[in-house]
């Protein structure tokens, strides 16, 4: 098979695992908060636990597929993610505690925990110089989920099961979850050669590997990549959790109105990684494209906390699609470089280590914005942020431009 319906293969795998994800967006956290009582703190963590398993399970989904190929992890994962979005529609509907609710995000998080995987996917079918065109599928995924995503479970989490909310969407994205295993199944073929394979010893399993992690961060730029990732989803995610929150204390924006605003970032996300990424890759390299979006990024948050001061839906708007524009910019930028520098044989692990320390950013950073919502403000959060873009900005004055290692 060629690369080009193979990327498609792939865009489609994890499109329809994070339109999953993106319908749960809109009302998850409210839901938690409305029918189960507990703080808006608490119900922001129910992003920060999915995000922390991910964290503990990127790079060994990373690892597993460098030996035993990309196919059977995916297949694996798509599994999980079925089982754990109908545990949770079951918890919103029937559930007494919410402690099941963290649970079925737990293992949600453990089974989505696939990027890595995805990423190691495209950089075995992608020549490096097309690296970050093919990395800007997956951003595109993840613009197009949070299009589709939140505007249809917004709408459906108003549909009552039990007198509860938001079981609806959940069942859907069960459902989809079984369409793309089977898509999966009869879809996508391996991408790793069985000469390209490593054997790993039982340690490099383990959920945390230090030594792996300090393999990766030895290769030149790597470290300080990461580090910049890090930093940029730490600040994004402020908005994770907090944003519906957001929207009904500042704007009175409903589930419903926030899935729309969402759906309308995710547009333009997924005009700028499916379109703009594929243009700007051939005139600059990928450090430029990083730093060029947090820049973007960090005023874009400045717009938020300005739209949320004299509560204009029209700012709001401005402000969203200009976050959209420079988190389209950094997102495939960051995997795009690391993958040029780690070897042919390591793919998996490296980049899984990558998106192992964007899953541990993304537990901090909604736990972060739950904290400085209840404790500060509806408009701490975003301010926060701000100041962390820049601090990345800065950073990422010290990157270089790729090396052309595949």
């Amino acid at each position: 098979m060629k690369p080009a319906p193979r990327l498609g293969a792939i865009f489609l795998t994890v499109f329809v695992d994070l339109l999953g994800f993106g319908l749960v967006m809109p009302f998850l956290a409210k839901e938690a908060h409305d029918a189960f009582g507990v703080s808006e703190f608490v119900a922001t963590l129910l992003g920060s636990v999915y995000s922390l398993m991910q964290f503990l399970f990127v790079p060994v989904w990373g690892r597993v597929s460098d030996s035993v190929g990309r196919r059977p992890v995916l297949l694996w994962s798509i599994a999980g993610t079925m089982v754990s979005m109908t545990a949770l529609g079951s918890g919103l509907a029937w559930g007494g505690s919410v402690l099941l609710l963290f649970a079925a995000r737990a293992f949600s998080g453990i089974a989505t925990a696939n990027l890595g995987t995805a990423s190691a996917y495209i950089a075995d079918i992608t020549k490096p110089e097309e690296r970050a065109k093919g990395m800007g599928l997956i951003g595109m995924a993840f613009g197009l989920g949070f299009i589709i995503g939140p505007a249809v479970g917004g709408a459906l989490a108003k549909i009552e099961i039990g007198s509860r909310h938001g079981a609806v969407p959940c069942f859907l994205a069960a459902s989809l979850s079984f369409v793309n295993l089977l898509w999966v199944t009869f879809g996508v073929p391996e991408s790793l050669r069985a000469e390209g394979r490593t054997v790993r010893p039982p340690r490099a399993l383990w959920p945390l590997n230090l030594s792996a992690a300090r393999e990766a961060c030895r290769l030149p730029g790597v470290g300080l990549a990461m580090a910049i990732n890090f930093l940029v989803v730490v600040s994004f995610t402020n908005l994770d959790q907090t944003f519906t929150f957001f929207c009904s204390d500042l704007f009175r924006i409903d589930e419903r109105g926030t899935g729309f605003v969402l759906a309308f970032i995710g547009i333009v996300a997924a005009a700028v990684q499916g379109g703009l990424v594929r243009t700007l890759s051939r005139r600059f390299d990928e450090a430029t494209l990083i730093r060029s979006g947090a820049l973007i990024q960090a005023t874009a948050f400045a717009g938020l906390v300005g739209a949320g001061a004299v509560g204009s839906r029209a700012a709001l708007y401005a402000s969203g699609a200009w976050l959209a524009l420079g988190n389209g910019l950094t997102q495939p930028a960051v995997p795009a470089l690391i993958s040029r520098r780690a070897p042919s044989s390591g793919q998996g692990g490296t980049l899984g280590t990558n998106q192992s320390f964007s899953s541990l950013a993304r537990t901090f950073g909604p736990a972060l914005g739950g904290w400085l919502y209840a404790s500060v403000g509806p408009r701490a959060p975003y301010a926060v942020a701000c100041l962390g873009m820049l601090v990345a900005t800065a950073l990422a004055a010290g990157l270089r431009g790729s090396s052309k290692q595949g």
